[in-house]
């Protein structure tokens, strides 16, 4: 069995780690970078880590007896990364440097045909795309910004070179990516004016573990298992977002947070209007305290237009700065057809979405036979870890069933799929504070449809990915 990974992200590396514990050794990852990590590869901002906890946002196979703190920081989940690659021997399987730029399905030979940038081909029984969820940086459209004159990069494209001593910086953005930056470069630049266009809910985060902690995690292994439960429990029970004592408790911790925000105004602008959970909640001690820096101006009036030296708003104010960050986030809504696939009957995976994303599972296409997805429609929540292995361990399971019953060819009913993603998304419907009017952008496609958010917990996937479904395939 010939398996093609698309990837050497999380998704990637829990794939071929998985493949070669069950014997498959004739597996090949392409990654477009010069290093495996993925979005831990991409995004190296500074102050860039992970919003889950190191002890659950790691393989349940690779657990690590210690971790420096509770959210690990971007070099140390990529350290992590690497140390998996080597412990379990599948760094000779990977191909860096390799960027796909298509894959095609063969019907009369049951294959798939992978090209690659750089000129190389390859042929694969079973195709696995891990290429995630944040692979595609957006840049705004705002007019005038491609006549900047200034530097210009976007977030998860940090340019490490530049030296924003001293400069006038603007930063477009105030999400995830940018509550953890700010607090990072405001006290270098000059000045700093922040444009956001919708406030976020901000948690505050436990920063790190008391030395006694650290002892237990050292001396004890059953310690860190323990702390993985812990984590797994209390995250398993409020991504659901439907216990109302949760929802508010959170609230109240966001707003005392948010108080450490000395002007009333600033505060008043930093404050949401929509329930928490409408959106991505955010974690961050230092975020709030960065605007009491009297370099730091949060600006709320709309863009609208830049020019060769300065941004300017609704309001007529031009303001000069040096350099532009683009802190504008990903296009969520693409998943694998990012590249293009083609399946059967010469189908493009892009045209299978005209409407919205949607698959079995979050894992399988109809019309896209032996082809896996990893991090696909649907499945974002929680610790997206114990998602991938759910999804890897799903995938693993109907390639040995191939192999058992001599099959050249799965591929999910058309009539399998479309039940799921309806009571799929009746149960999004019932998700109180996705339907609030807030839930845009990075959640719904402009269809209306939510693509990414799984509304059950981790349990709940893991349950659904393990139930026998021979039935809702045909085969060949």
């Amino acid at each position: 069995m010939r398996v093609g990974i698309i990837g050497a992200g999380p998704g990637g590396i829990c794939a071929g780690i998985r493949l070669a514990q069950a014997g498959y050794g004739d597996f090949t990852i392409l990654e477009q970078a010069a290093g495996i990590g993925g979005t831990w590869w991409h995004n190296s901002y500074p102050g860039c880590a992970c919003d889950v906890p190191s002890h659950l946002y790691s393989f349940s196979f690779a657990t690590r007896q210690e971790w420096p703190q509770p959210y690990g920081s971007q070099p140390e989940v990529r350290a992590y990364l690497e140390d998996c690659v080597d412990r379990f021997g599948i760094r000779p399987h990977i191909r860096l440097n390799t960027k796909v730029e298509s894959a095609r399905w063969h019907d009369d030979r049951s294959e798939w045909h992978v090209t690659a940038v750089n000129g190389q081909s390859f042929t694969f029984d079973v195709l696995i795309g891990a290429v995630g969820l944040f692979n595609l940086p957006v840049t705004p459209d705002i007019p005038g910004l491609d006549l900047f004159a200034g530097t210009k990069f976007h977030s998860a494209r940090w340019n490490h070179d530049h030296d924003l001593t001293g400069e006038a910086v603007a930063v477009i953005g105030s999400a995830a990516s940018a509550t953890q930056f700010i607090p990072r470069i405001a006290p270098v630049v000059g000045r700093l004016d922040v444009y956001q266009r919708t406030p976020n809910w901000v948690r505050p985060r436990d920063d790190s573990y008391t030395p006694e902690q650290q002892a237990r995690f050292r001396a004890d292994p059953a310690a860190a298992a323990q702390e993985r439960e812990v984590i797994w429990g209390w995250i398993d029970a409020i991504q659901t977002l439907d216990d109302p004592v949760a929802l508010a408790d959170s609230c109240d911790v966001c707003l005392k947070n948010l108080n450490t925000v000395k002007d009333p105004e600033t505060r008043r602008k930093l404050t949401p209007d929509y329930p928490f959970g409408g959106k991505r909640p955010l974690i961050s001690n230092d975020f709030y305290p960065t605007f009491n820096r009297p370099n730091v101006h949060l600006i709320t009036d709309p863009i609208v237009r830049i020019r060769s030296d300065a941004v300017v708003t609704a309001d007529g104010e031009s303001r000069k700065v040096d350099t532009i960050v683009l802190a504008t986030g990903f296009d969520t809504m693409r998943f694998l057809s990012a590249i293009p696939i083609t399946g059967r009957g010469g189908r493009r995976l892009q045209d299978a979405w005209s409407q919205a994303p949607e698959a079995y599972l979050g894992i399988t296409v109809s019309g896209f036979p032996n082809l896996f997805m990893l991090y696909g429609p649907n499945t974002n929540n929680g610790s997206i870890i114990f998602q991938i292995e759910c999804q890897v361990d799903y995938a693993l399971r109907h390639i040995r069933r191939m192999g058992e019953q001599r099959l050249a060819w799965i591929d999910v009913k058309p009539g399998a799929m479309a039940a799921y993603n309806r009571t799929l998304q009746r149960e999004l419907g019932a998700v109180a504070v996705w339907n609030s009017g807030a839930c845009r952008d990075y959640y719904r496609h402009s269809s209306g449809r939510i693509v990414t958010q799984w509304p059950h917990s981790m349990g709940r996937y893991r349950e659904a990915t393990s139930v026998a479904d021979d039935a809702a395939y045909e085969v060949g």
